[in-house]
């Protein structure tokens, strides 16, 4: 009984990893840019400090970072034009 409940756990877990990998938000288009190009953008703007995160939701890049001042910001950025939304 316990080979069989070995087995069939087994078999869930193989034939559903994929299924558990998919998180299913879409990707970039073929046509995007870079995220380094998006990223090397921002580290040019006026009182740059760093990046504290990168997200992708709704079809764009969101891009948060902090000033020299502390002050964050967050900008949505276009994936095919690198420019922002």
């Amino acid at each position: 009984m316990s080979r069989l409940v070995l087995a069939t756990g087994v078999a869930v877990l193989l034939l559903g990893g994929p299924a558990f990998a998919a998180d299913g938000s879409p990707l970039p288009p073929q046509n995007a840019r870079k995220l380094s190009e998006i990223i090397a953008k921002v580290e040019q703007r006026d009182d740059f400090r760093y990046v504290d995160e990168v997200g992708w939701d709704s079809g764009a890049y969101t891009v948060t970072y902090y000033t020299t001042d502390k002050a964050k910001v967050e900008i949505t950025y276009d994936p095919v034009t690198a420019e922002p939304k």
